[in-house]
């Protein structure tokens, strides 16, 4: 048992969970069609009692916005940004490293590889042809992490954040160039990879979302089980195996299960950077180092983050929506170079 400063009380829990709540009812009532929030409920409210009693769903066209188009979309998004944080944070843990997150590493981009080879040549799994994009996007996203790693301890031992960003950088622009190949041969899908690789959620499905929210019970189960050895990992690796950590193991299992949540996310939305990278170092400042405390404040900071980004992505132009990896990108950019500039700062102090 933990004490009550190493963990979070219920109250606390309450509080994410409201805050969650009130963006998700923020993001499903506002868009290019405004819907009051007291019909957004109603809505919501008769379409579980039609689910519930077998009668046909609400009419009308506040209902068809909120429950065919908003719901989804909005749930989708909560759960992808919730997801990449999650993975973000524990991918900081397990490499001591402030700058690691799936976009600043290459692993996105190399899911984006395996999802761009699926689209564009029709890959398709036996019994599951909505799946294909998703297993190779994971499939790529898992070889991705391991071959930026392996050049990483190959070069430098002590997987310096210099070195690591370097290895991402040259493994990005490499895959951005094998997609502009692959693009080059399918062009009669050119319009939709290229507004995937810009990272959308438009137009999702409960079909994603319960696939988002199963990738993120499996995966997020995993890294949640191992918040003593990401504790462990983020003061040394010696620390770790001194201390009884079975350090190949558990890094190869919350590798899979961070490379699971990146390519499930990147095959929903496309590539969509920098959630992992933000959302980890702003809930830091006020959950701490623990990974006990920190691993559920990125969860749901992540959700609330991207929620607000897929907001502003659908209004700021409105009726013209920006592509959501733009926002999250204009965002994370800035955060980047300032966590960078900092921990330079802090080496040569």
């Amino acid at each position: 048992m933990g004490t009550r400063s190493d963990r979070f009380s219920p109250w606390e829990y309450a509080l994410f969970a409201g805050i969650t709540l009130a963006v998700l009812c923020l993001c499903v009532c506002v868009g290019s069609v405004n819907v009051p929030l007291r019909e957004t409920l109603t809505a919501v409210a008769e379409a579980l009692r039609a689910l519930v009693l077998h009668r046909e769903r609400p009419s009308g066209l506040g209902a068809a916005i909120i429950l065919s188009v908003r719901i989804p979309r909005v749930l989708c998004v909560a759960l992808v940004g919730a997801s990449l944080a999650l993975a973000g944070a524990a991918m900081q843990g397990l490499l001591k490293n402030a700058l690691a997150d799936g976009s600043t590493l290459g692993v996105s981009s190399g899911a984006s590889l395996g999802a761009v080879i699926a689209i564009a040549f029709g890959v398709r799994v036996p019994f599951l042809p909505f799946a294909g994009t998703t297993a190779m996007a994971i499939l790529f996203a898992f070889f991705s992490l391991l071959i930026i790693l392996g050049l990483a301890y190959r070069m430098d031992c002590s997987f310096s954040t210099n070195t690591i960003i370097l290895i991402g950088v040259v493994f990005s622009m490499f895959v951005s160039s094998l997609m502009s190949v692959i693009i080059t041969f399918a062009a009669d899908r050119i319009q939709h990879i290229t507004f995937w690789t810009m990272g959308s959620l438009q137009g999702k499905n409960y079909t994603d979302v319960l696939l988002t929210g199963a990738a993120l019970l499996v995966c997020g189960s995993v890294i949640f089980s191992r918040w003593r050895e990401l504790n462990a990992f983020a003061v040394g690796e010696d620390n770790a195996r001194h201390i009884g950590v079975n350090v190949r193991r558990v890094r190869l299992l919350i590798l899979l299960a961070v490379s699971g949540l990146i390519g499930v996310c990147v095959s929903v939305g496309g590539t969509i950077g920098f959630v992992g990278l933000v959302t980890p170092h702003a809930v830091r400042l006020l959950a701490g180092p623990n990974h006990r405390r920190l691993l559920p404040a990125s969860l749901f900071g992540g959700a609330v983050f991207l929620m607000l980004a897929d907001l502003t992505a659908r209004i700021l132009l409105n009726p013209v929506e920006l592509p959501i990896g733009v926002v999250t990108s204009l965002v994370g950019a800035v955060v980047f170079v300032i966590i960078f500039y900092r921990s330079r700062k802090r080496v040569k102090g």
